[in-house]
């Protein structure tokens, strides 16, 4: 079984021969998934450091990802005259046939990026959308109408390439919680994120869904609306027990040995112990589990935690 098939049976849960890996920014010949991303406009020239087709500029201070420092949506007068960029302008895909002849041994995921509810917050600003969503409703779904109007015309070209899934980074977690009320998000949220989805199982394809935080409450959800794989980085904000228990056998997970601690500042026992434990625990469904590996250094993590965080998913298969 190849690579790509092996990332597929741990999906499908119809019993991959080992654990596959996926790979987050560095050592890609060794990862089982590869990713692509749509380009910026070919057209499109921006007129000082960090400005997006958006319209918002991206800060950054330090090696993190940084964030947007302006709002062009800000004042909601501006919505009259903002014109957003366009899915279909040429350019987008450049490269990706090339790309696709190298890594087609590889699980491809095609990503979105920076999606959804987040690229919303960057328009018009997160405290003023969250309060949109409950004050004024049609002005939020304005503004997410015009970032899924977008995605949706991103997602229907790339579906006509041989990639394996479309996948989404669209945090909701906070340390403790859904950002906003679970019936809320029911009802403004849902309803888009199903209709994305049921393009994609359409085509034929998976959906993998990236958030950050304690989105237990969604979870349920996410899978009944087509969620193959969930990608979550904090398993110890949930249990990883738990996880197992509320959610095994319906979806794959994918997990890194937890970001926030073991990962930074566990020792080599701790991270394998770790790695085992996601393996036995969230793939114990004839599959169900992929492992994620990232250099985190910008939060901290050591070049020797990376290194052991490598040689404990790739050994986690034996005795």
């Amino acid at each position: 079984m190849d690579r790509k098939h092996i990332v597929y049976a741990a999906i499908e849960r119809t019993g991959p021969p080992r654990t596959p890996i996926n790979y987050c920014n560095r050592d890609f010949e060794h990862s089982d998934t590869i990713g692509w991303g749509f380009k910026a406009a070919r057209e499109f020239v921006p007129s000082e450091p960090g400005l997006t087709e958006w319209g918002y500029v991206w800060h950054v201070l330090d090696q993190t990802m940084g964030q947007p420092g302006t709002h062009p949506l800000s004042e909601w007068e501006r919505i009259n005259e903002y014109v957003p960029p366009d899915p279909y302008a040429a350019g987008r895909f450049d490269g990706l046939e090339d790309f696709l002849k190298e890594w087609g041994d590889r699980f491809v995921k095609f990503s979105m990026g920076i999606s959804g509810f987040n690229q919303a917050t960057f328009l018009r600003g997160f405290e003023t959308l969250l309060m949109d969503v409950y004050m004024d409703p049609k002005r939020a779904e304005n503004v997410l109408d015009i970032v899924f109007d977008f995605e949706n015309g991103i997602i229907d070209q790339a579906l006509r390439y041989p990639v394996d899934a479309i996948a989404f980074g669209d945090d909701w977690g906070t340390q403790e919680g859904l950002m906003i009320a679970p019936e809320v998000w029911r009802a403004v949220f849902r309803p888009r994120y199903a209709d994305q989805f049921a393009r994609i199982h359409k085509a034929g394809k998976k959906v993998w869904f990236h958030s950050c935080g304690q989105v237990h409450a969604i979870i349920n959800d996410l899978i009944d609306i087509g969620v193959d794989v969930i990608e979550l980085l904090q398993p110890d904000i949930f249990g990883v027990e738990r996880l197992a228990a509320d959610f095994g056998g319906r979806v794959c997970f994918c997990c890194s040995i937890d970001h926030q601690r073991r990962a930074i500042s566990g020792t080599r026992d701790e991270i394998f112990a770790y790695a085992k434990r996601l393996r036995n625990t969230l793939g114990a469904f004839n599959g169900g589990f992929i492992a994620y590996i990232e250099d985190y250094a910008s939060l901290g993590m050591s070049e020797q935690n990376y290194q052991w965080i490598r040689e404990a998913f790739h050994s986690v298969d034996t005795p």
